[in-house]
């Protein structure tokens, strides 16, 4: 399963909004209001919960310095991955595009893909708030 949600503008360069993506305890403020935990368990991972759902724990797995941010599942039970590619636009501009990739079956991923693409849209939209 793929879902992309539209790119995102940031007035951050791309080496601070590199910087602020792979800093994990950042992801707290792009969380949705809906949020009901949040916990920082090492430098590179982190769970969370929204209300009603099961708790997920992200990990950083690869960063390309400026350019790329992935975060993926921490336990293979659902394997996937949350994507951030980072476009440079100007000195103090950047574009962030994000992505999920996810290998589910056909009703998990019908149950879950509304709930995933609302939670990344979410993502998306509170990048406008990084660094504040």
């Amino acid at each position: 399963m793929h879902i992309e949600v539209p790119k995102k503008k940031v007035a951050k360069s791309d080496k601070e909004v590199f910087e602020f993506l792979t800093d994990i305890k950042n992801f707290e403020t792009l969380m949705p209001a809906n949020i009901d935990k949040f916990e920082v368990l090492d430098d590179k991972t982190f769970k969370f919960a929204l209300k009603g759902m099961p708790e997920i724990t992200l990990r950083l797995k690869e960063q390309i310095p400026h350019e790329k941010v992935v975060l993926g599942a921490a336990s293979d039970k659902l394997p996937f991955t949350l994507t951030g590619n980072i476009t440079a636009l100007g000195e103090n501009e950047s574009e962030v595009a994000l992505s999920f990739e996810g290998e589910f079956n056909a009703m998990m991923a019908m149950m879950i893909k509304s709930p995933i693409t609302n939670f990344m849209e979410t993502l998306s939209a509170n990048m406008g708030k990084m660094g504040q």
